[in-house]
């Protein structure tokens, strides 16, 4: 199974970035926690970091010729805004799961909307690098139950 994990804009900020709302943990450590339970659940996970939209959608159309299972997205700020980005996930057959390590829901108005929301899966926020984790057991589950209907 390959499961697709795309990072947003100012994520390679991780561990610098606003403690308060998103800890110390940096994305080579998020990667890692991603990558060895990836193994323990039979996924193999590759994940992709930029602070571009262009290479994003880029990166999203890759993942659709490569027919990945499974996509995790923490989009960043772009969730709010980024039609374009949405147009590229909504390419895509396999399941989204859209991903916050804070609850967009309790912070500034503007975070609670997701312009995602209707294409994918599920979201899940406000777990810190929990979220991560969680999003990734979740995909996985969604492509087993898929393969088995």
């Amino acid at each position: 199974m390959k499961v697709l994990m795309l990072h947003g804009i100012n994520h390679n900020m991780f561990g610098k970035r606003d403690p308060v709302q998103y800890g110390t943990i940096t994305l080579a450590e998020i990667d890692a926690q991603l990558q060895a339970l990836g193994k323990e659940l039979g996924a193999e996970v590759e994940s992709f970091q930029t602070n571009s939209e262009g290479e994003m959608c880029e990166r999203i159309h890759q993942g659709f010729l490569d027919n990945v299972d499974a996509v995790l997205i923490n989009a960043g700020a772009w969730t709010h805004y980024s039609y374009g980005i949405r147009d590229a996930l909504a390419i895509l057959t396999c399941p989204i799961v859209e991903l916050h390590m804070s609850n967009i829901h309790a912070r500034e108005p503007f975070r609670h909307l997701s312009v995602f929301a209707e294409i994918v899966k599920g979201q899940i926020c406000g777990f810190g690098v929990d979220s991560y984790l969680l999003a990734l057991r979740a995909a996985v589950s969604a492509v087993q139950a898929a393969k088995q209907a």
